[in-house]
């Protein structure tokens, strides 16, 4: 076709060739949209398995994602002995003293009343008092001694790779909601990259078409458009690491990079509000897979009080119940004050929250973390499956211009 063809074709389908770009913007921000989405939804596989059907990236791959985002967490950012070193165990005795005592009165009751009520019952009120009074009188002792202990070996009892773990591969929505909460600006970037990179090549697509009137040309240049962009902008979002000049005047440095601060910022206000909370930490070290450590803890701690406090009363309750049935008692006694452990712990978890300080711990050791260690926090992300997201927006793109083949045509 030659040059005064092109012109005529040109001023004569002009609303047809003015559309192109603007289709190929539009191509641009849907496979943007779609490639997103499909990070983090659906939260479980919907289709037929194993290949006719889809589930989020992130939550398809829920237990290796937490794995790396707990590995950064645990390796430059806390540092369990270091945190709950600032716990002051004279102060959390305080903090928890009358439902201490009041779960020391109950225990002492009910094992007493489960294992011999008769020989609670013959004991005089004084004898009854006395021993409750010496028991009560040395649990804040007995409280501060085992959480020096806890503070001192807190390896031996607290995993804390284990309790992101769990936490953020059994709530896919919570795996989701940290990366994205995180991401928001970058998944802006993404969405809106498209757009402006689908325009610039809708106009080459729009020459090639004039000069070409190839039907396969518009698929064919929207698959390209939809990989093209999709790549540049996951590239964009973390390069280059530190600020670059390109032609000598337009300046650019990596989105998530730019936003260090304030990725570091959400980044600890989501780790110390929804996972390294206070009941997340509890539970772990109760039920984790250590807890028998501080079960043996407590145990030791209980026997010591028991048979410390007892005093003049204990021969008798020894030789009502027997030996033997007087250590079962003693490890019940145990038990019962593990169970009730989070209750009487609660009432100073706000004290445990100031103390432990986490959000202002992570955010300042993520500002000083160096490019390639901050990249980490979120790269792993993108990386796993990106070719699919990539190859998603490709399909896509193609099937758009398809659509516009038969827009021109008709």
């Amino acid at each position: 076709m030659d040059t005064d063809a092109i012109l005529a074709d040109l001023a004569e389908h002009w609303p047809v060739y003015t559309a192109i770009p603007f289709i190929a913007a539009l191509i641009g921000y849907i496979t943007k949209r779609v490639a997103i989405e499909m990070m983090f939804r659906p939260l479980e596989f919907v289709g037929v398995r194993p290949f006719l059907g889809w589930q989020g990236v992130l939550p398809a791959n829920a237990e290796r994602m937490a794995a790396i985002a707990t590995e950064t967490l645990t390796r430059d950012l806390v540092d369990p002995k270091e945190i709950f070193a600032r716990l002051d165990p004279e102060q959390v005795v305080k903090e928890i003293e009358g439902p201490l005592l009041e779960a020391v009165d109950d225990i002492t009751r009910e094992v007493m009343e489960q294992y011999q009520p008769h020989v609670w019952e013959a004991l005089p009120p004084n004898a009854r008092r006395m021993l409750l009074a010496r028991v009560r009188a040395e649990a804040p002792r007995s409280i501060t001694k085992i959480m020096r202990q806890v503070a001192d070996n807190i390896e031996d009892v607290f995993d804390l790779k284990h309790m992101v773990v769990t936490n953020l591969a059994r709530d896919k929505a919570l795996l989701n909601s940290l990366i994205r909460d995180i991401s928001r600006t970058e998944m802006r970037f993404i969405a809106r990259s498209g757009i402006y990179f689908g325009f610039a090549l809708g106009v080459v697509q729009l020459f090639v078409w004039a000069l070409t009137k190839e039907p396969l040309v518009m698929p064919a240049a929207g698959f390209v458009i939809g990989w093209v962009t999709d790549w540049l902008a996951l590239k964009m979002i973390f390069l280059p690491r530190e600020p670059r000049t390109f032609l000598g005047v337009y300046r650019w440095q990596g989105v998530f990079q730019k936003r260090r601060h304030q990725v570091a910022a959400d980044y600890g206000d989501m780790i110390a509000s929804r996972i390294i909370t206070v009941p997340n930490i509890l539970e772990t070290i109760l039920r984790g897979p250590k807890s028998d450590r501080l079960f043996d803890m407590i145990q030791r701690e209980v026997q010591r009080t028991v048979d410390g406090q007892a005093g003049a009363v204990k021969p008798v309750v020894a030789f009502g119940v027997g030996t033997r049935r007087f250590q079962d008692m003693k490890r019940a006694a145990a038990a019962k004050a593990m169970d009730r452990l989070p209750e009487t712990v609660h009432h100073a978890e706000d004290y445990a929250v100031g103390a432990l300080d986490v959000r202002n711990t992570i955010v300042e050791r993520m500002r000083g973390l160096g490019p390639m260690q901050f990249e980490a926090l979120l790269r792993p992300a993108f990386r796993q499956d990106e070719w699919k997201l990539i190859m998603v927006g490709a399909v896509i793109g193609g099937l758009v211009g398809e659509l516009q083949v038969l827009l021109m045509l008709h």
